[in-house]
């Protein structure tokens, strides 16, 4: 029931609870100055490389003391074996995926050789993937 007074709606048909809720007025959009684009004319064309690796854990992975998973666990998108992870820099960046979560950037580190996890009170179990996403630009 609306409370005309108030804008707030009573929650008499539950039994949950008897708190009002608010209302909030509909949002309605406006129109400000339309600015045309300004035309931009590349120098170059900007050409993205990415390179994807896949792990999926064999056994259950104690993060307690952080973790050390070698390239050489590793396999690309054409399901190669990999020795070596390519990482663009300064031209690039790196993404870690657990099973399929993008994670923090604080909580990893990648070197040619290896993912380092950092230290953390938990545990990845045993068919978790682990996935690198690794891309570079390079301009043409």
């Amino acid at each position: 029931m609306v409370n005309p007074k108030h804008g707030q709606i009573s929650n008499k048909s539950c039994d949950c609870s008897n708190e009002d809720r608010f209302i909030w007025p509909r949002i309605k959009a406006s129109y400000g100055p339309i600015v045309p684009p300004t035309e931009v004319v590349p120098e170059g064309v900007v050409i993205p490389t990415i390179n994807r690796y896949f792990y999926i854990l064999t056994s259950d992975l104690d993060l307690t003391n952080g973790a050390i998973l070698p390239a050489t666990l590793f396999w690309n998108d054409q399901t190669d074996p990999i020795t070596e992870f390519v990482i663009f820099s300064p031209n690039g960046y790196v993404n870690l995926y657990i099973n399929a979560v993008m994670q923090e950037g604080g909580i990893y580190t990648l070197s040619n050789t290896a993912l380092t996890i950092t230290p953390y009170d938990g545990t990845l179990f045993r068919g978790t993937p682990i996935i690198i996403e690794s891309l570079g630009f390079t301009i043409k």
